[in-house]
C-alpha cells in the first residue's frame, strides 16, 4: 500500500482513483469545484440541465472496468441507453444518412441511402476497421511505453498494421472504399477529435470511426454528468477520500524543483503528505501553475495543439420532434476541404461550417421543463494560436450560431443560454484555449506523446488528455488506469 493523491475529480482523475482503491492504495481525491465531473461537468438554470463537457459517449465495456476495479457493478450505479441512431448526418442537398446501431443496421441504412455497392465496401470496412482496432488497442492504445524501442516489442503489430495500409491517409482509405461522397465524409468526420484534417490524418485513427460508428454511441441517464457522478460512488464506496472545494496550487517535490514526490499544497498553505501524485490538469498548465522549475516537455512547450470549439448551450421554449431530429445530429456544409483549411492553416472560422447538434432532450425530456428542449451546439474554431479575437467575435459567434440552427430548422424560443469560447477554455484551465489538449500528429501520437511519467520527479504521473493515450473518454479513462499501472510500478 502507498498514500496517492489524485488532483482532480474528472474523468481521468476519478478512473485512476478507482483502480488504485481497488489494489490497496490509500487513494485521496482533491477537487476544485464543489462536485465531481472536470470537463464533464453540468450546468442547471431554470429547469434546464446541460452538459459542459463531452456529449458522446462509446466503449462503456472501457468505463465498466473503472467501476469493476473498484469493486462495483456498473449496472447497479449507472443506466445507459444505446442511441439509435447514434447519429443522425444531414447533408447540404437536406439529404439524411443516419449511422445506425449495429453492422447489418447500418449496411441496410447504406443500400437504401447510396446503394448495394457502397453496402457492400461497408461490410468489408466494417471488418477493416475492427481489426485495425483488435491490433491497436492492446498494442498501442492500452500500453504503457518506456522507450522507443517498446514500438518494436513484440514486432507482429506494427508490421500487421503497415500491411493493413493504416500509415496511409484516412481520406484516401475511405475515399477509395465508397463511391458516394457523403459517406466519405460521414467515416472520416472523427479526425477532427484527433486535432486532424480528415485528409491529413493517418488511417490509423479509423480505430475513432470504429469506436462509434461500429461499436456504438450511449446515453447515460442524467447526461454525461452521470458519468463521473457514479464513478465517484465507487470510489468512495471502496475506501477512497474525496475532498470537494480544494485548489492545489503546489506539487511538492523532495528538492524544491526535482525530486520524489512528497505531496501536495493547497491554496490556503495545508500540506497534503502522499507517496505519489497523479496529476490530471492539462499538462502544460499542471507544468506552469503546479510545478513551478521544472521544464515541461517539449511538446507541451512548442506542440502543435487541436482546433478549439465555441459550445453554444441552449435551453429553449418548445420540443423537437423525434421524427425530424436526432439525440446527435450533424450538419455537413457544403464545403469540406477549404473549410478545414480555413481552420487548421489560416486560424480562421470555418466559411461554412459543420455543425454538431446534440438534443438531449430527444432521448430525456426531464432535462428540460414541459414543451421545453436543450440544445448543445457546437462549432470547431481555431484555438488560441489563431487569428481570432474573441472578444470582438463572441457577439458575432452568437448570432451566427443562432442563424445556424433557425435555418436547420431548431424552432423555438431561447429561453436560457450558455456560450463557452477558446478564452472560456483557457480560464477553465485549457493550454491554447482548447479543450482537445494536443493534435494527434505522428509526433504526438503513442509513445510520442508527452509521457505519463517524469523521471525528475519519481512518483509524479499524469493522466488525462495531454498525456497517453490522448483525446475522447475512452481515451481518459484507460490514461487513468495507465496512471495507476505506473503509481504501481513506482510502489515496488
Amino acid at each position: 500500500m502507498s498514500s496517492v493523491i489524485v488532483v482532480g475529480a474528472g474523468l481521468a482523475g476519478l478512473s485512476a482513483a478507482c483502480h488504485l482503491v481497488g489494489r490497496g492504495h490509500d487513494v485521496t481525491v482533491l477537487e476544485r469545484e464543489a462536485v465531481p465531473g472536470g470537463r464533464a461537468g453540468r450546468i442547471e438554470r431554470d429547469g434546464y440541465a446541460f452538459d459542459t463537457g463531452p456529449t458522446v459517449l462509446t466503449m462503456p465495456e472501457l468505463l465498466a472496468q473503472a467501476f469493476a476495479a473498484a469493486g462495483a457493478d456498473m449496472d447497479s450505479l449507472l443506466t445507459l441507453r444505446r442511441l439509435d441512431p447514434a447519429y443522425r448526418a444531414v447533408f447540404a442537398d437536406g439529404s439524411v444518412i443516419n449511422v445506425r446501431a449495429g453492422r447489418d443496421a447500418m449496411a441496410a441504412e447504406i443500400r437504401a441511402t447510396s446503394g448495394p455497392k457502397d453496402a457492400a465496401a461497408f461490410e468489408r470496412f466494417a471488418t477493416w476497421l475492427a481489426r485495425l482496432y483488435a491490433v491497436e488497442m492492446p498494442s498501442f492504445i492500452d500500453r504503457n511505453f518506456d522507450s522507443l524501442t517498446d514500438l518494436a516489442r513484440p514486432p507482429g503489430p506494427g508490421l500487421t498494421l503497415l500491411r493493413m495500409g493504416a500509415f496511409g491517409r484516412l481520406g484516401n482509405v475511405v475515399a477509395r472504399t465508397f463511391d458516394d461522397e457523403r459517406l466519405h465524409r460521414l467515416f472520416t468526420f472523427q479526425a477532427m477529435y484527433a486535432g486532424l484534417a480528415p485528409a491529413q490524418a493517418l488511417a490509423v485513427y479509423a480505430v475513432i470511426t470504429y469506436m462509434d460508428s461500429i461499436e456504438g454511441v450511449w446515453y447515460p441517464v442524467g447526461g454525461i454528468h452521470a458519468v463521473p457522478t457514479a464513478l465517484a460512488t465507487a470510489a468512495d464506496k471502496a475506501g477512497a477520500q474525496l475532498r470537494y472545494g480544494v485548489d492545489v496550487n503546489r506539487i511538492l517535490l523532495a528538492s524544491g524543483s526535482t525530486g520524489p514526490v512528497r505531496g501536495v499544497r493547497l491554496r490556503g498553505g495545508e500540506v497534503v503528505a502522499a507517496d505519489a501524485v497523479v496529476c490530471t490538469l492539462d499538462l502544460p498548465v499542471a507544468y506552469d501553475r503546479l510545478l513551478p522549475g521544472l521544464t515541461p516537455p517539449r511538446a507541451a512547450r512548442r506542440g502543435r495543439f487541436s482546433p478549439s470549439a465555441v459550445v453554444w448551450h441552449v435551453g429553449m421554449r418548445g420540443q423537437q420532434s423525434p421524427d425530424d431530429v436526432g439525440h446527435h445530429n450533424i450538419h455537413f456544409g457544403t464545403e469540406w476541404d477549404q473549410a478545414f483549411r480555413a481552420l487548421m492553416r489560416s486560424g480562421t472560422l470555418m466559411p461554412d461550417p459543420s455543425l454538431l447538434v446534440s438534443v438531449p432532450t430527444v432521448t430525456e425530456p426531464s432535462l428540460a421543463p414541459p414543451d421545453g428542449s436543450v440544445l448543445y451546439v457546437l462549432e470547431p474554431v481555431p484555438n488560441l494560436d489563431g487569428q481570432i479575437d474573441w472578444t470582438a467575435e463572441r457577439p458575432r459567434m452568437r448570432e451566427r450560431l443562432h442563424a445556424h440552427i433557425t435555418r436547420l430548422g431548431y424552432g423555438g424560443d431561447v429561453v436560457v443560454e450558455e456560450m463557452v469560447d477558446p478564452l472560456d477554455w483557457e480560464r477553465q484551465g485549457m493550454a491554447r484555449g482548447t479543450p482537445f489538449a494536443l493534435a494527434h500528429t505522428f509526433g504526438q501520437t503513442g509513445p510520442f506523446r508527452p509521457a505519463n511519467t517524469d523521471r525528475r520527479a519519481p512518483g509524479l504521473v499524469f493522466a488525462g488528455s495531454g498525456t497517453v493515450p490522448g483525446v475522447g473518454v475512452p481515451m481518459v479513462l484507460i490514461s487513468g488506469r495507465l496512471a495507476a499501472d505506473r503509481v504501481d510500478e513506482a510502489a515496488r
